[in-house]
């Protein structure tokens, strides 16, 4: 068993096809709607206004509606509003498969149900480090962070996995690397595969088509965007009376093979699965102070 999501179960089982899936996605992409589309929709916010809420969330790790409140753009009456008018339209996949065919309401009902005691093994409240790691709420609180940066920055669907010491990171597509020092020293570490890189670049170029980019331009975005992971991780550290300074990011390609933990480090890696089946990294290789 591993971490899913219900689609890939569904496959898994049998109880439907990759085709049907694809088309069952594709009618929640035209019904579930982001909240700045809601409220554009709504006219309550101009594009330029929605621009520059999503470039401040790239400095900080909010929602679009909390942020646009806080910058003056909603009332509170009216985001409720259009949070409201967002959960009113919202489809999960198991509606939009009976929707668009694919399924039945009793298979999914049974479905459902094996899914979730498929997934109970899984299913954590808190991000779990092995016993004696040093400076836990620091760790847990980068990878709940960069978790969170991925879902509402990089628009990502992605679920966490259990963190497992390891030895080295697996060769894979890039790796962007930044430094810590100051009161903790580390080294933070995200892996990409194709598609997670690609998504990550649409985010930071605020592109829909980077097919046609060069390869230099993705891994540069990979690394703008763990920059702006890192310095919301510093000050969220800051707020916990901690101080991280941060390097400049560099990157690993696959050219580089694995990625091996140094000498007098912990490696911790947490990887993150994407609703495509795809499975990419999150790596912290942590100092160990001398004895």
């Amino acid at each position: 068993m591993a971490v899913k999501f219900f689609g890939q179960f569904l496959i898994e089982q049998g109880a439907i096809t990759s085709a049907a899936l694809l088309k069952a996605i594709d009618l929640q992409e035209q019904t579930n709607r982001k909240i700045g589309a809601v409220v554009y929709e709504m006219e309550l916010m101009t594009q330029v206004g929605i621009a520059k809420v999503h470039q401040a969330q790239r400095n900080e790790d909010t929602r679009f509606g909390d942020k646009a409140v806080e910058m003056g753009f909603l009332s509170e009456d009216q985001l409720q509003q259009a949070l409201t008018r967002q959960r009113n339209s919202h489809i999960y996949i198991g509606e939009a498969l009976i929707k668009t065919g694919g399924l039945d309401k009793e298979s999914l009902d049974t479905y459902l149900l094996q899914f979730k005691n498929d997934q109970q093994p899984y299913m954590v409240d808190k991000i779990a480090l092995p016993a004696g790691i040093t400076n836990q709420p620091i760790w847990e609180m980068m990878a709940d962070l960069t978790n969170k940066m991925l879902t509402r920055g990089a628009g990502m669907s992605c679920k966490p996995g259990d963190c497992e010491l390891i030895e080295e990171l697996p060769s894979r597509n890039m790796v962007a690397e930044i430094g810590f020092s100051g009161n903790v020293s580390a080294r933070y570490l995200l892996t990409t595969t194709p598609n997670s890189r690609k998504v990550i670049a649409r985010s930071i170029l605020q592109e829909e088509d980077i097919d046609s980019e060069p390869t230099e331009i993705l891994d540069d975005s990979v690394m703008e965007f763990v920059n702006i992971v890192c310095g919301n991780i510093a000050a969220k550290a800051a707020q916990l009376g901690v101080q991280i300074d941060i390097s400049p990011p560099i990157a690993h390609d696959q050219s580089d093979g694995a990625v091996l933990v140094p000498d007098n480090h912990t490696g911790l890696m947490f990887p993150i699965y994407l609703s495509d089946g795809e499975v990419f990294e999150l790596a912290i290789f942590i100092h160990n102070e001398p004895a």
